[in-house]
């Protein structure tokens, strides 16, 4: 179960990054969408948080895998 746990934990930045663009690019999709279906100003307001949750939740993976290298060493 190890083994398995280990797969889906990141430990670099590299990973965290690669990890940050897969979620931009589905973002980014969903916002095309998103203005798509909404056209106005609700389509980009609704765009707009789709990208900036990357932001977030970037910010979050970021900081983790550093406060995780400051535990461990």
């Amino acid at each position: 179960m190890d083994r398995i746990k280990r797969l889906f934990t990141i430990k670099t930045k590299f990973e965290a990054f690669l990890v940050i663009y897969a979620l931009a690019l589905g973002a980014t999709e969903r916002g095309i969408v998103y203005m798509q279906q909404y056209p106005g100003t609700g389509g980009h307001l609704l765009a707009l948080a789709c990208t900036g949750s990357v932001f977030m939740a970037g910010g979050m993976l970021i900081d983790a895998v550093e406060m995780r290298r400051n535990a461990f060493g």
